[in-house]
């Protein structure tokens, strides 16, 4: 198993992935990383370590995305930068899969221009594995789509269901519907119309509408949005989760008391923390393409870049994909519209 790494793609790059990608491979999580990005400096980094030379290789690219640049623009501009230079190795089938913590649009537009859509599928979808109080969930989509039909949601529950089948091994995933009420007049036109389709479709275990806050209840396998809906949903939890902590902290501060409470309270504080700790679960998964792009956090950590290897790993070897593409190009959908 042969894994791309744009090592130019986090806010701190090229430490965090040269460091993440030695971790990966102490940890066996693949045969080999290339390394893309500038070659000189990549060198210097790695000579800072003991690992097998044989499983890294830098592939050299003159040219670096930001994070504030027009995604498309440079997508179709910079072939040299790592993040196209990575994307093609994967489609020449180099690499098994490709993993950026980078601009994420630029990853999207790149792998939408390089890989192309899978036949029959309307528009790809940013697919995240969410922690919940009963183990995970697949939320998709959480960004690459602001404005959806209804038949798009459609689509994103199939490719949920082979997600959370492909990934969590659940052999019958259940659907939800992200909404502002269970009930199946709740919400606007466009949740409205997805219900209906849903809730006939005899491919799609459709369990109903789902609210905000029964997110991380883990109610159901897979919850279906548009990107506007997902993203302010995912990042909304991030932020609480982000203040719950500081905020525990500052209590922890005040009296001795509170500070015995915490000593005692810190495995539970610990474990809440690794639940919800985004370096643990790698990165998102741009499904509904002929190729599979993880893209990580800005934020990434060598323990984030380890773990998006590996997830890249363990999707590449799951037959995820190509099992998504038999399905796809094996029949037309007639939605109502």
């Amino acid at each position: 198993m042969i894994i791309a790494l744009d090592a130019y793609g986090s806010d701190n790059a090229p430490f965090p992935e040269v460091e993440g990608a030695i971790l990966a491979l102490k940890e066996n999580v693949c045969q080999k990383i290339l390394l893309v990005g500038k070659e000189d400096i990549l060198k210097k980094e790695l000579s800072k370590y003991l690992y097998d030379s044989n499983r890294i290789e830098i592939v050299h690219a003159d040219d670096i995305i930001s994070m504030d640049e027009s995604a498309s623009t440079a997508a179709k501009s910079k072939k040299d930068s790592s993040i196209v230079k990575g994307i093609k190795l994967h489609h020449e089938k180099k690499a098994d899969a490709f993993v950026s913590a980078g601009n994420t649009g630029a990853v999207m537009a790149a792998s939408l221009f390089t890989y192309g859509r899978i036949k029959n599928v309307l528009r790809p979808a940013l697919a995240l594995n969410f922690p919940t109080s009963k183990g995970s969930e697949i939320i998709l989509d959480v960004g690459a789509n602001v404005d959806c039909a209804p038949e798009h949601l459609f689509q994103f529950a199939l490719l949920g269901q082979f997600y959370s089948r492909f990934l969590l091994d659940i052999e019958k995933p259940t659907v939800a519907l992200l909404n502002i009420g269970e009930e199946s007049k709740k919400g606007n036109e466009l949740t409205k119309k997805v219900y209906q389709i849903l809730s006939e479709n005899q491919n799609i275990n459709f369990v109903g509408n789902i609210e905000g806050k029964d997110v991380l209840r883990g109610v159901a396998d897979v919850i279906v949005a548009d990107g506007f809906v997902g993203n302010v949903m995912l990042k909304t939890v991030e932020g609480v989760a982000i203040s719950l902590f500081e905020m525990m902290k500052e209590g922890m501060r005040k009296d001795w008391i509170a500070k015995i409470g915490a000593l005692l309270s810190y495995p539970v504080f610990s474990y809440i923390k690794k639940k919800l700790d985004h370096t643990e679960y790698g990165g998102v998964l741009l499904v509904g393409l002929n190729g599979l792009s993880i893209i990580g956090h800005g934020r990434a950590n060598a323990k984030a870049i380890k773990n998006a290897v590996r997830f890249a790993a363990k999707m590449a070897e799951s037959g995820f994909l190509q099992h998504s593409i038999d399905y796809f190009e094996g029949r037309k959908y007639e939605l109502e519209s």
